[in-house]
């Protein structure tokens, strides 16, 4: 098994929907806000080459939405199909898309448009979501809609490339990789856990975005049921504090993975390291 991290890019959120309860005066300690209170984010994601298989987690935001959407968020950085070159692979090569949940910055590359159509951007990959997570983003609450695209999402059913993971605590997906399940931030969230080196790997998606997130309060007031994400995460970081896991941060401007440690005032960063470094 192989593992890559894979850059596609940066953009910028609010600093306080990010931060949700937590005052300014204290995050941006660790996450610096422009003068419009944006701070700057990755699309870390992750590719897994695993027998014949090469598994990407995450897609990005992608490059196709209008100017005025990407004024919000103002990408910049290599793009995803540059960031697989510089690993060797082109988009064709990927064999499956796990896509973690459907906001637009993590299933926005997963399309593509050419001249009038939306294309699959990965044309020979199954595209993996979940039946309880994907009918929540076609049937989309008020406060969620302005995440859940239709032009990310109903494209990839129309190919006849979608497939959906089973429920459960621990679900086999390949050799060495399960998916656990998280629903705070939105219903049905996957995590994939990988055993790699030795080492167990959590992909933690966006219940835990960066390492600025670890303290128990510090929950997105993107979350659709915070308390949820706040009892999540109290038993995720646990667990990971207890078995030495790896995290892996698919938002940190600056950190691609982590451990954590025990302090006198609770689970804290431990190690910051680059995932070719495990």
């Amino acid at each position: 098994m192989n593992l890559y991290s894979i850059d596609a890019g940066l953009f910028k959120l609010d600093g306080g929907a990010m931060f949700g309860v937590v005052p300014k005066s204290i995050w941006q300690r660790t996450n610096p806000a422009d003068e419009n209170n944006l701070c700057t984010w990755a699309a870390r994601l992750l590719l897994i080459e695993s027998g014949d298989r090469r598994i990407l987690i995450d897609t990005g935001l992608g490059d196709k939405q209008d100017e005025k959407f990407f004024s919000h968020y103002q990408p910049h950085g290599p793009s995803l199909s540059e960031s697989l070159a510089q690993h060797g692979f082109h988009p064709d090569d990927i064999t499956d898309v796990l896509l973690t949940h459907l906001h637009f910055d993590h299933v926005g590359g997963a399309i593509t448009q050419e001249g009038e159509q939306l294309v699959p951007t990965f044309k020979q990959a199954i595209y993996w979501s979940n039946q309880k997570h994907w009918n929540w983003a076609i049937h989309p609450n008020d406060r969620e809609k302005a995440s859940f695209l239709k032009e990310n999402i109903l494209p990839i059913q129309e190919s006849g490339q979608l497939k959906f993971i089973a429920e459960g605590e621990r679900v086999p997906f390949a050799e060495n990789i399960i998916i656990r399940f998280a629903y705070g931030h939105t219903d049905a969230m996957m995590l994939p856990q990988i055993s790699y080196k030795g080492r167990t790997i959590l992909y933690m998606a966006d219940l835990l975005p960066s390492v600025g997130h670890i303290p128990l309060p510090y929950v997105m007031a993107y979350d659709m049921f915070p308390l949820q994400t706040l009892k999540e995460k109290n038993q995720y970081l646990k667990e990971a504090l207890a078995n030495r896991y790896v995290l892996f941060l698919e938002h940190d401007p600056l950190y691609e993975c982590c451990t954590l440690q025990q302090t006198e005032k609770g689970i804290r960063l431990g190690k910051t390291f680059r995932l070719n470094e495990l």
